[in-house]
């Protein structure tokens, strides 16, 4: 199970790009850290997720 902004899913083995594939997340206008650590956009399909991994998927808004 990954932990994904709290909630558990059973997408380990899958790359953030495959999950992100998946949701409705506008992947121009988002940040993804795993474990801690932001992960680079161009590393999404080669970071593959694992069991007891934690993310967060924050996404941008703008606004004044």
């Amino acid at each position: 199970m990954v932990k994904v902004n709290g909630d558990n899913l059973n997408i380990a083995g899958k790359s953030i790009r495959e999950y992100l594939a998946s949701t409705n997340y506008d992947i121009t206008r988002i940040a993804v850290e795993r474990n801690g650590d932001i992960v680079p956009k161009a590393q999404y399909g080669e970071t593959v997720l694992v069991d007891g991994d934690s993310v967060e998927v924050v996404s941008f808004v703008g606004g004044g």
